[in-house]
């Protein structure tokens, strides 16, 4: 059987069969668009620097739009990935390690090196709170179990660009601020669910257009200096609430096996 098969795939001339060229052109032009989604990841790493360098002028506007343009990245690239079977194709790079390294510089790093830098800190804790959320942060993103069964997260995902972006709008006062990115850090590691708005079973229309609403009211913040005036900034903070407790008015669905 084998030699008879073997003799198959030879044909006559006793020759190895080669694919066709057609075959060959399309593996390539496969493998060439899945890297190029990798490198358009990456681009999120990118963004990241830009956003550093515009947080060192104290470019915060710029700085935040940066970081609004690697969030847009980080919310497709999922879906051309698995589109274009990205992991089958290129099994030697890793999508998700990309993918954690570069939301680590734009969730965490720069949004913390900002609250640190901006004097919304007071000058004693500004290092020490800065480091506080950089640590937790990697602690939280190495838990292979901060992603539940329902696609929520376990406590506060880290997304220390939206807190950040919200103290910048408030402008609370250097304590209070302390006081808020305190209780994010250990919300960080709290025993209550955090909603992914498009990825629950119930209300997702609902969340669709809260989140529109906010990403409209963020960029007429950023346009405005991150100064929206007081509805636009009641509105942000009313919007981003809900989605941080949105876990505990809607609980996981329990399971059969729960049951």
């Amino acid at each position: 059987m084998a030699q008879g098969g073997g003799a198959a795939r030879r044909g006559k001339s006793g020759r190895k069969r080669v694919a066709p060229k057609r075959d060959v052109e399309f593996a390539a032009s496969a493998r060439t668009v899945a890297f190029s989604i990798h490198l358009f990841t990456a681009l999120g790493g990118a963004c990241a620097i830009l956003a550093l360098i515009e947080a060192t002028r104290a470019g915060w506007p710029a700085m935040f739009g940066w970081l609004a343009l690697a969030l847009l990245i980080d919310g497709v690239d999922g879906t051309f990935a698995r589109h274009f079977r990205v992991a089958d194709i290129l099994p030697r790079w890793s999508g998700d390690t990309l993918d954690l390294v570069v939301d680590f510089t734009t969730y965490v790093f720069v949004p913390a090196y900002a609250l640190a830098a901006s004097g919304m800190l007071p000058h004693q804790l500004a290092v020490p709170l800065s480091i506080a959320i950089v640590v937790s942060a990697a602690i939280y993103c190495a838990d292979r179990n901060m992603k539940l069964p329902d696609n929520a997260f376990r406590g506060f995902p880290v997304l220390w660009n939206a807190v950040a972006f919200h103290l910048f709008i408030l402008k609370f006062s250097p304590w209070v601020t302390a006081g808020v990115v305190t209780v994010f850090i250990i919300l960080t590691f709290a025993p209550y669910r955090t909603i992914h708005p498009l990825r629950m079973s119930h209300m997702r229309i609902a969340n669709a257009v809260a989140l529109l609403v906010w990403s409209a009211l963020a960029l007429y913040a950023l346009f405005r200096g991150l100064d929206p005036g007081l509805w636009a900034t009641v509105a942000l903070t009313v919007i981003g609430i809900y989605f941080l407790g949105a876990g505990l008015f809607f609980p996981a669905k329990r399971t059969r096996l729960e049951r």
